[in-house]
């Protein structure tokens, strides 16, 4: 298929998808109520809330957060050769629920709980590091140290929820199943900046990355320093994985399943995929978002519940499929 015919159609989706999230919402609101609001930002009242302090601020975080977290999937699936690998294997969501949980049970909210999940996370990225170290960074080796810290600081987090009150226990589940609802200017929107700014450190790289692909022993015939470019392209993603959760707490699989389908629509070169899982990344999110307010309306799923049954799916329709194929 033409890559650039693609484009076009995931720049129309995401148009498409924008208007959807952005008419719909928690709360039914005629769509020339919506419009009018748009067209007179200044004018107060409840539409003006509802558009301009709820609705717009949800949306650029849904595009945001699904942008970078399809951007760590292609990036990890790059380093690893899997594709089957994406942000949370190796560990970085552990890292942020267990300092988001210490942060509720805290009674902390808004930065500190931002800089706790985010700490979390850093601390997760040392570790998995530092473990696959001892193997020279080996990809087994770095997807073991993943599972393995993840499991310890799952334990860690079940050990607090043990010890802690049913309604910081509730805060904390609640959270870890992902949510968009939590926008505030002061804090979150330094954040997504972040996240915009390291995927546009991102793109230069598509090369290094197709380079990586093809194994250690060519990637250091073309020059390329495999420990150094492994460690790299690791902490970027790890950073930006590290922002999405302290945003929207841990929303799974959006890095597995988009980088798998758009390697198939546009093909193996990081170049079109890195953009192109971005786009659908966005996409993914922002419907999922808007059935998330649909569903049970007026009250809102999470959306980490809806990216898991996409991605229980997804599994399901890979494993009958490699099931068929080892058949033949």
């Amino acid at each position: 298929m033409n890559k650039s015919f693609v484009f076009a159609l995931l720049v129309v989706a995401l148009l498409s998808s924008l208007v959807l999230n952005l008419f719909t919402g928690g709360t039914s609101l005629p769509a020339s109520i919506v419009v009018e609001s748009l067209l007179h930002p200044t004018t107060p009242g409840v539409a003006h809330t509802l558009v301009w302090e709820l609705r717009l601020p949800r949306l650029f975080m849904a595009m945001v957060v699904g942008a970078g977290l399809a951007s760590c999937g292609v990036i990890l699936q790059a380093i690893l050769r899997n594709p089957l690998a994406e942000p949370f294997t190796l560990g970085v969501s552990g890292g942020g629920a267990l300092g988001a949980t210490i942060a509720i049970v805290l009674g902390l909210a808004g930065f500190p709980m931002i800089l706790l999940c985010f700490a979390g996370c850093l601390v997760s990225m040392v570790l998995v590091l530092g473990v696959a170290s001892i193997k020279d960074f080996s990809n087994t080796m770095l997807i073991l140290s993943g599972v393995i810290i993840s499991f310890l600081f799952s334990s860690i987090v079940m050990f607090i929820f043990a010890v802690a009150t049913s309604r910081d226990v509730h805060a904390s589940v609640l959270w870890m199943m992902g949510s968009l609802g939590a926008y505030h200017h002061d804090y979150i929107t330094t954040a997504l900046l972040l996240i915009v700014l390291l995927m546009g450190v991102l793109i230069p790289f598509a090369r290094d990355l197709n380079i990586l692909t093809l194994g250690d022993e060519k990637t250091l015939y073309l020059g390329l320093d495999v420990k150094k470019a492994k460690i790299l392209f690791f902490v970027l993603a790890s950073l930006i994985t590290g922002c999405c959760v302290a945003v929207s707490g841990i929303i799974s699989f959006v890095g597995l399943i988009i980088p798998h389908i758009m390697r198939k629509v546009v093909g193996p070169d990081h170049r079109g995929l890195l953009p192109a899982s971005m786009l659908a990344g966005a996409i993914l999110l922002l419907l999922s978002d808007t059935l998330a307010q649909l569903v049970i309306r007026p009250l809102e799923l999470p959306i980490g519940v809806i990216t898991g049954m996409v991605g229980g799916l997804f599994f399901l329709g890979f494993l009958l499929k490699s099931r068929a194929a080892e058949g033949m």
